[in-house]
């Protein structure tokens, strides 16, 4: 299945689709990364490119994937991952990079249903679980994460190499 759409979900009464990124959708994920960007107040850390995403996504060895949320043709959100490994679990999971949802559709059920789509690739995949981080002053995306089911762990930090350090 590469897409889900749900009827009527949402509180304007519009259908949500739920749809895999193609390569032609690079320009609408690079304004979405964008936006998200300036939602995390960091909006000079994007260094992607349209090229880097052709290759990194839709190459001949694809690092990660992009599901996009539609309404009225309109591309209004989006969840990037990539798979990961358990070794406790002995199974595959996936990573959530980010999820984002414009403004304007937050509280219209668009976060939930991109969930929703997720949780359904993890069960197709056999994954044992979906990991991501969420910044601790998230209030709102906190609290939705709560209400979808997940585990808000505070006893792990994450831990980073990047730049002169790699």
């Amino acid at each position: 299945m590469s897409f889900i759409k749900i009827l009527n979900s949402n509180k304007k009464g519009k259908n949500i689709l739920i749809r895999d990124a193609k390569k032609r959708d690079i320009p609408t994920i690079m304004e979405l990364i964008h936006l998200k960007a300036e939602f995390d107040g960091c909006p000079e850390s994007v260094e992607a490119t349209p090229q880097k995403l052709e290759v990194d996504l839709f190459g001949e060895t694809p690092l990660a994937f992009v599901l996009l949320a539609e309404v009225d043709g309109d591309t209004i959100g989006l969840a990037t991952y990539h798979f990961i490994y358990s070794t406790f679990l002995a199974k595959p999971g996936i990573w959530l990079d980010d999820l984002y949802v414009k403004d304007e559709y937050r509280s219209h059920r668009v976060g939930q249903v991109l969930m929703l789509r997720l949780r359904q690739i993890a069960k197709e995949k056999g994954c044992g679980r979906i990991d991501w981080t969420v910044a601790v002053s998230n209030e709102r995306g906190i609290n939705f994460y709560e209400r979808i089911g997940a585990k808000i762990m505070n006893k792990v930090k994450v831990c980073r190499l990047d730049g002169q350090i790699l």
